[in-house]
């Protein structure tokens, strides 16, 4: 809110730019965007998907998109460090608020989430949403392939490689990636996954940049990689929050040891801009179990390096606000 007591996210006549206000008011909508489902001369839509029904441990992730907002709100006030523009001058970004699903008809989540997304992404913006547990982005890559066209390159940032089997065919956070790869939706060959701690012989062909491998060679190097792997197609990038270390993200389901920190995934994301990033999301993130909201913190400012990255891609045909 304004001193004349407008609410930006409410009242943003334009949807460029970057407004200083009070951080503690307001309604939490993502970084202070403008609250709408008018999409007409948006670049980027940003949606919650609050779910966390396919969880293996810890739930909570439900709650994660309010989480983000809120933490997000007390960093909207500039643009972040480094970044050679604000995001917001040359995209338009609202916040459309969560996607609707009935929890007591769960057979019917998978779609209804897939519907939202292309509702969306059909009409021409991007899309950044924020989970909800990692099964999202299954039906999330769905709907992208419909409009970039399958397969997929796979962006995937998480401790863990969600790539395990499951003979009786169920998805969940933890195979969702197995089945993304087996149905084509995205090709394992151009993917990469970072920062992966926990055993899964069976890589099918992706591209792991595990959490030693990044201690060890650094993030230059690691940019290096992963950039050889992804070239010039159209990247799906997905940020398991427990990709970092416990002690930068608390608040998840399934913490791993031995993760990247804060400034290390921040960096990788920054030495990527120029990747052709069609579709993102930033997941698990559960409040109930975080310390002083730095897991949201942490995943606001992923989210804000993620609209970056879209910004500066090949193909991007943003720029109005300029």
């Amino acid at each position: 809110m304004d001193k004349d007591g407008n609410d930006w996210a409410l009242a943003r006549e334009s949807l460029y730019g970057t407004t200083a206000e009070p951080t503690y008011g307001g309604i939490t909508s993502f970084m202070r965007r403008k609250y709408t489902q008018d999409f007409d001369g948006v670049d980027v839509v940003v949606t919650g998907v609050p779910l966390d029904t396919a969880t293996t441990n810890r739930p909570g992730a439900r709650f994660g998109p309010r989480g983000i907002r809120a933490a997000s709100s007390m960093v909207a006030w500039e643009r972040p460090y480094g970044m050679e523009f604000d995001p917001f001058d040359k995209l338009a970004v609202v916040d459309c608020g969560d996607c609707f699903f009935d929890f007591g008809r769960p057979e019917a989540v998978p779609d209804a989430i897939e519907a939202h997304a292309w509702n969306i992404i059909n009409q021409g913006p991007g899309l950044l949403s924020l989970g909800g547990d990692h099964f999202i982005a299954y039906p999330l890559i769905r709907a992208h392939t419909k409009r970039y066209g399958k397969p997929l390159t796979l962006l995937h940032f998480d401790a863990h490689s969600d790539t395990w089997a499951d003979e009786h065919d169920r998805i969940d956070h933890g195979t969702m990636f197995f089945w993304a790869a087996k149905n084509g939706y995205v090709d394992p060959a151009t993917s990469v996954q970072i920062g992966l701690r926990t055993t899964n012989p069976d890589t099918l062909g992706f591209n792991v940049l595990d959490s030693p491998w990044v201690h060890a060679n650094g993030i230059d190097a690691t940019i290096a990689a992963a950039r050889e792997r992804l070239g010039d197609n159209p990247v799906y990038l997905t940020f398991d929050i427990d990709c970092l270390d416990p002690s930068c993200a608390p608040g998840t389901g399934t913490p791993v040891c031995g993760g990247l920190t804060s400034h290390q995934a921040l960096s990788i994301l920054r030495g990527l801009v120029g990747i052709n990033v069609v579709g993102m999301d930033i997941v698990e993130v559960a409040p109930a179990y975080d310390v002083g909201e730095i897991t949201a913190l942490a995943a606001s400012e992923l989210a804000m390096e993620m609209l970056y990255l879209y910004a500066c891609r090949p193909s991007s045909q943003t720029g109005s606000g300029e």
